[in-house]
């Protein structure tokens, strides 16, 4: 059986607070088709992780979120069995998609069949990371680290994604935090309309983005390139970075941006993607 492990795009990030260690964010965000594909087989000996595909060499066998929740499940007595799991990553690493939470959310999808209750994601989101809820919900809005909001539509929208040659460490970024944004209230059900959606998220932004431009300042002109090109409704970098991306209405248009930027960065990963 293969198992889709989907990534995530921040549509917007706020830094709103730090307690106990733990920053206090809100997100809108949404699943795209970019992802891993994952091998679950059942076995007697004992759990192997086994990582392939381009971004194989930055996650490491004996330490991940995929073995760390498969010790918890079998330490809550959820699951008896030991798993041999291949995993295709195709989700580039230290980007800012959540590929490695994405894999051990998905894991848990297949193996509980999609039965997950709230108490159960607050205690592997403790273990696994702050943004595991999220692969729960196609399109929501994470009201903070306890509260995730569906939305009630799903927006589609295409996107342009590009990662530039070097690799953001999420821990790194969010140290260099010394300002915080106002918590807000926000009535989601204005975003049935894509049109008001759309217009709510070109108006804010990610916190993060200023520390990484000013660490990497080609990121700064690549965020303004992906800008200029035709139909761009935004350019933004995804949580702590390092992946970027423009979002655009129509798809045709979405590539032909594309091609026109990968001749510009002839050496950055760049891949065309949609909402999921």
């Amino acid at each position: 059986m293969v198992v889709k492990s989907y990534s995530k795009i921040n549509l917007s990030l706020t830094v709103n607070s730090k307690k106990k260690g733990l920053h206090e964010i809100q997100s809108f965000y949404c699943l795209i088709n970019l992802f891993d594909e994952i091998e679950i087989i059942k076995t007697n000996i004992k759990d192997k992780i086994i990582f392939k595909g381009p971004f194989r060499k930055l996650v490491r066998n004996d330490n991940n979120t995929v073995l760390s929740l498969l010790k918890k499940l079998r330490k809550l007595k959820l699951i008896s069995n030991y798993y041999s799991i291949i995993i295709k990553k195709k989700i580039p690493v230290f980007g800012g998609l959540g590929g490695g939470t994405s894999n051990a959310a998905f894991v848990l999808r297949f193996l509980l069949k999609n039965k997950v209750s709230e108490k159960l994601l607050h205690e592997l989101g403790n273990i696994i990371g702050s943004d595991f809820k999220l692969f729960f919900k196609n399109q929501g809005f994470v009201k903070s680290l306890k509260t995730i909001i569906e939305l009630k539509k799903n927006h589609k929208f295409h996107f342009v994604l590009v990662k530039p040659k070097f690799k953001c460490s999420t821990k790194e970024i969010y140290s260099k935090v010394k300002l915080f944004s106002k918590k807000k209230q926000v009535n989601i059900n204005l975003f049935k309309n894509k049109d008001k959606y759309l217009d709510y998220l070109i108006k804010n932004r990610n916190d993060l983005q200023f520390i990484v431009e000013r660490k990497y300042p080609i990121m700064k002109r690549l965020l303004k390139d992906l800008k200029n090109e035709k139909g761009c409704q935004i350019s933004r970098m995804t949580g702590s970075g390092s992946v970027c991306y423009g979002l655009f209405r129509d798809k045709i248009v979405a590539k032909n941006a594309l091609n026109k930027l990968k001749r510009t960065y002839p050496k950055f990963w760049f891949m065309l993607a949609k909402t999921v």
